[in-house]
């Protein structure tokens, strides 16, 4: 197998880290880059793929594009990172 792709396998154990370890970091994904009037109460990362990631937010479906295609697992972390800290903080 390839390590310049993104796989279902890589989908699934990156939602399950997100979901368990970054329910601050969705929470702030959905509200900036979904375009939610107010933050969400609850955020499940249900899908990544080299395009978008797929939130449920509060039992909604938000898709939040990326601004490149992902190549892999190290590319994907690279990536949520980098838009988590394009997020501005409240002060």
């Amino acid at each position: 197998m390839s390590v310049d792709q993104l796989t279902f396998d890589d989908s699934e154990r990156i939602c399950r880290h997100m979901n368990h370890d970054h329910q601050d970091a969705l929470i702030k994904f959905a509200f900036h880059y979904g375009g939610l009037k107010k933050e969400p109460k609850k955020v499940t990362m249900i899908d990544i793929n080299p395009v978008l990631m797929k939130l449920e937010v509060d039992g909604l479906l938000v898709q939040i594009s990326f601004n490149h295609k992902l190549k892999n697992s190290e590319d994907a972390h690279k990536t949520l990172v980098s838009m988590l800290k394009e997020i501005p903080q409240a002060s």
